[in-house]
């Protein structure tokens, strides 16, 4: 097992890198003013955007750094709702997963929330 802990180490510093590096090259989001109602609806629309993306992403690095510290601790793998173990093939697909499927799908019912498309592949793949 410690050769695989090795590995997901390895998978998640390298995301944690993709990440940072993602959040650099996006620079800062500023707002050019315009006369044109139509470029600064299209300004707006474009930052929104950008605000989406850098919501996302800062969540990700969030999830990568918590099961960075859960490898650290020696609870990666397990999930931190029913203590039971996450499976391979999730963790496969979601290295910084910290639920199982079971109550992944069970905290997504209770939000509203859809899967997220690795999650469906996960799914289909199972």
């Amino acid at each position: 097992m410690t050769s695989e802990l090795n590995r997901y180490r390895a998978i998640l510093h390298n995301k944690r890198s993709e990440i940072r590096d993602g959040n650099r090259s996006r620079g800062t989001l500023e707002l050019q003013p315009t006369a044109d109602e139509m470029d600064q609806l299209q300004g707006a629309q474009e930052r929104d955007l950008a605000i989406g993306a850098f919501d996302r992403s800062a969540k990700l690095l969030h999830d990568v750094k918590s099961a960075l510290s859960r490898i650290r601790t020696g609870k990666f793998g397990i999930c931190v709702d029913c203590e039971c173990d996450i499976s391979m093939r999730r963790l496969g697909a979601l290295p910084w997963a910290s639920t199982c499927i079971v109550c992944q799908e069970e905290a997504d019912s209770r939000t509203g929330e859809p899967l997220r498309v690795t999650e469906i592949a996960f799914e289909q793949a199972a």
